[in-house]
């Protein structure tokens, strides 16, 4: 049951997106300071007449990049048009999409990490100047067209922010780093959504899974959606306390929000690593999982609940992770 806590969306995520995503930064639950100056950024654009600076948003995956680029763009009044790093293969592809955007449209690309470096280069002029130059034909009878484009707001969103090229990243005008949600702020996601699945959740419901939501909005509605399940075949219907924690222990979701892989990691740097520092690569080899998930997904919780540390030589287990786990009181 790892995929219930898995930060990357799922099937049902995109069939419950269009219902629970708020419309506006009004109804965009937590990140204040981030919708604050988002508000003062689309105002002043507003005033201008002119379209929003180019946006960056980073940060681990479900926490509501995306979301926040549909806010944008419903601030803005703008058409948007989505797309992903790796679907653009070709500056043509890119160029197919970037002449179909409207005046003072939004351009979002998810995953823009993944863009081909080709096509990367392309979007330098198409954000600095509103034009791209096209080679056509091959050989001698090659030759430049510049295609001129309307005013727009491109928005990318990333989850490895380090792999983004420095020229790209310089021609982002507003850069948001978007971080994991304290627990009381997930759980007024999880009353909001609730509400709108016309799900009855008592207060100690809420806080059950919000506790073990690892801070992510995603992870949040899709528990608060099998918890909701548990309680009307194995309850009265209603979420409550009791229902809750019944439910994520038969989904294998612990106190702490900790999955199935979360645990072998910590295990394996205790077991077979007895606790000395190890590197990435050979945890992900001794865990069986892509280094890059390790490093996105798994890593940055397991530091930020201070179970894991990272050293110079590797990454270990902190006291705590230990006496948590292992039930000893001294480090190896």
């Amino acid at each position: 049951m790892t995929g219930i806590t898995s930060p990357y969306p799922l099937e049902e995520d995109r069939i419950l997106a269009e219902e629970l995503r708020p419309k506006k930064l009004a109804e965009f639950i937590g990140q204040e300071k981030i919708r604050e100056n988002l508000e003062v950024f689309i105002e002043s654009a507003r005033k201008r007449k002119s379209p929003l600076d180019h946006t960056l948003l980073s940060g681990p995956p479900g926490l509501g990049k995306t979301t926040l680029a549909y806010c944008i763009s419903k601030e803005m009044n703008a058409e948007i048009i989505a797309t992903s790093g790796p679907v653009i293969e070709r500056p043509f592809d890119l160029a197919g999409i970037l002449t179909n955007l409207k005046p003072m449209g939004v351009l979002f690309i998810d995953e823009i990490h993944r863009l081909p470096r080709n096509v990367e280069e392309y979007l330098y002029s198409a954000m600095e100047n509103y034009e791209i130059d096209l080679l056509i034909d091959k050989g001698p009878g090659a030759r430049s067209v510049k295609l001129k484009l309307p005013p727009f707001t491109l928005i990318g969103a990333t989850t490895r922010a380090g792999l983004i090229t420095g020229p790209l990243r310089s021609r982002f005008g507003i850069n948001i780093r978007i971080d994991y949600y304290p627990a009381q702020e997930i759980k007024e996601i999880i009353e909001r959504s609730a509400k709108i699945l016309q799900i009855e959740i008592k207060d100690k419901g809420a806080n059950e899974i919000a506790g073990r939501s690892r801070g992510t909005p995603r992870i949040a509605n899709r528990l608060l959606k099998r918890v909701r399940d548990f309680a009307i075949v194995k309850g009265d219907g209603i979420i409550d306390e009791k229902i809750s924690k019944y439910a994520l222990e038969r989904l294998d979701v612990d106190e702490h929000g900790l999955n199935e892989l979360d645990k072998k990691i910590v295990e394996t740097i205790f077991h077979k690593f007895h606790n000395k520092p190890v590197g990435i690569k050979t945890l992900a080899f001794a865990v069986g999982e892509d280094e890059g998930t390790i490093e996105e997904v798994y890593e940055p919780f397991l530091i930020r609940e201070g179970f894991i540390e990272k050293t110079p030589k590797g990454r270990i287990l902190t006291r705590k992770a230990i006496e948590t786990f292992f039930k000893q009181k001294t480090l190896l």
